[in-house]
């Protein structure tokens, strides 16, 4: 029996939660950079003063990478995504027509084990007469059977599945953009479904 959730909450604490957490690797940031500059300027070029100039780099390395790790940890956390498991974060091309109601649409995510709501990021128009919809969704489960189903009220279902393994790795770019798997829409046929409905996604 599957189950059906949503990983995305919007509350005045998450907000709070990621200003903090930005403000203080930036004040982090700060503070490291103050202080390699007065230590480097004041400090003798021995062999002693090398090795020690190594280790205080390696501190700054390893400050503004916990930085980093804190401040996406808080933004998935505002988002209302678990911190410790990966999620996907799409992008849909449609024609402009099609995602003229995206407030009204609903994703979800369908796999073998569940489904999972996804949230609704945005719609932006494109030069070539399509708009961009954009959104993210939780990976709770392992498992390489994930259909990423798109329901347009009154225009259609649109069904793209996506090709990840059962444990995907996070990635900072787009992946290739692929053709829908499945269209069912009255309103679909002006449009050949190989070249109007593509999507591409990335594993956060």
């Amino acid at each position: 029996m599957t189950t059906l959730s949503s990983p995305w909450t919007e509350s005045a604490d998450g907000q709070l939660g990621l200003l903090m957490s930005a403000l203080s690797g930036i004040a982090m940031a700060l503070a490291v950079a103050l202080a390699m500059t007065v230590y480097f300027r004041l400090s003798y070029r021995t062999w002693r003063d090398v090795a020690r100039h190594g280790l205080a780099a390696l501190a700054a390395l390893a400050l503004f990478a916990f930085a980093a790790y804190d401040m996406r940890h808080a933004a998935l956390a505002y988002l209302g995504l678990n911190p410790s498991k990966p999620a996907v974060e799409f992008e849909i091309r449609m024609p402009r027509e099609m995602l003229t109601a995206a407030t009204d649409s609903q994703i979800e995510l369908h796999t073998d084990r569940n489904q999972t709501l996804a949230l609704i990021g945005g719609v932006r128009d494109l030069a070539d007469g399509r708009a961009l919809l954009r959104g993210a969704v939780a990976l709770n489960h392992r498992t390489a059977d994930r259909m990423l189903v798109v329901n347009l009220p009154g225009k259609g279902t649109f069904e793209f599945r996506l090709r990840l393994p059962a444990e995907p790795h996070r990635s900072l770019e787009f992946g290739p953009w692929h053709l829908a798997d499945r269209i069912a829409s009255p309103l679909a046929g002006p449009v050949a479904p190989q070249d109007g409905y593509t999507i591409r996604y990335r594993v956060l």
